[in-house]
């Protein structure tokens, strides 16, 4: 385990997974994860986020690169590399005959962890697994086995949980009780990576955001810094007289006018001042336009996220 509480948790360089027909699933992939932070791959269907998480949980062989989790290079101190590692796919592959409590305490041992019922049970206890300790999994809700599959992972103790779209097949209750329980267990200093399709978890989760498509890492950034720089922001001003056209000395204004005509919509950078708005409604107001509303919105993380994810592949092609 490395000890340099600085020093990254995940450490890819420079990995390429090329498949024996030629396709390469990943291109030149460097990413460091910081320990104790809640990361969030994003990309779309394909882009290569599972395929970079069974890398580094040593499914997987990459063609070419370098992985170390916690300190351990994943192909010469395997076991000791995957020790550090929780992993909770998307697909549900686990004993369906074995009890919820038989599962967890063999994978804690499959780890060569000694016996802990103690901790054991505070797993269940934190994801509402307890009273179904005895139960099959086969007898369990979709939601309840996803669950199951949190458990089974944080059962030795791993340093870093992945959670491989977590919320696929889960309610709102359940997922609701999924995310407390994440953020309970970063607190604790575990690292987590999470592929989600829904990024407005990501935006309320993550501490930083990877973008991955077509095989190659986009943006890697934190957070709000990514908001910052990507963000926009639109004003929509509802107008009292609706207009056929935008005035002439309006040109320069980046404005755009309704389809009807009765709203003006100003598009400005988030990081920019916002002191323009008062130059703006100054100008409106010289030129006798009046308005009776108007409304602000900022990019979301998924407005960041598919712009993006466009832009590469216009890029790409």
């Amino acid at each position: 385990m490395t000890t340099d509480s600085s020093a990254p948790i995940l450490s890819v360089r420079d990995v390429n997974k090329v498949y024996a027909d030629g396709f390469r699933a990943l291109n030149h992939i460097n990413l460091d994860i910081r320990r104790g932070e809640i990361f969030a791959l994003l990309g779309p269907n394909g882009a290569g986020k599972t395929t970079l998480i069974s890398l580094i949980c040593g499914i997987v062989k990459a063609t070419s690169g370098t992985i170390f989790a916690d300190g351990y290079n994943i192909v010469r101190d395997y076991r000791a590399a995957r020790a550090a590692i929780g992993l909770v796919p998307q697909e549900l592959h686990t004993d369906s005959f074995e009890s919820v409590w038989a599962t967890v305490k063999f994978s804690r041992g499959l780890f060569g962890k000694s016996p802990d019922a103690v901790y054991l049970e505070k797993v269940l206890r934190d994801l509402s697994l307890w009273d179904k300790r005895n139960a099959k999994i086969m007898t369990l809700s979709g939601g309840m086995k996803r669950r199951m599959l949190i458990a089974k992972a944080l059962a030795h103790e791993p340093a870093i949980l992945f959670l491989d779209e977590p919320s696929a097949g889960v309610d709102v209750e359940l997922r609701h009780d999924m995310w407390r329980l994440v953020r309970k267990l970063r607190t604790q200093g575990t690292t987590i990576i999470l592929t989600t399709h829904y990024i407005e978890e990501a935006e309320d989760m993550a501490d930083r955001i990877g973008v991955i498509n077509q095989g190659e890492l986009i943006v890697v950034e934190d957070k709000e810094i990514l908001m910052r720089k990507l963000g926009k922001k639109q004003l929509t001003l509802t107008l009292r007289q609706p207009l056929s056209r935008i005035p002439a000395g309006l040109n320069a204004w980046p404005l755009t006018l309704s389809d009807d005509g009765h709203a003006l919509i100003y598009h400005f950078d988030a990081q920019k001042e916002e002191s323009g708005i008062a130059a703006l409604l100054r100008t409106l107001n010289q030129h006798g336009i009046d308005f009776k509303d108007l409304r602000s919105r900022e990019s979301s993380l998924e407005d960041i996220f598919v712009s993006l994810v466009h832009q590469s592949k216009q890029e790409q092609t």
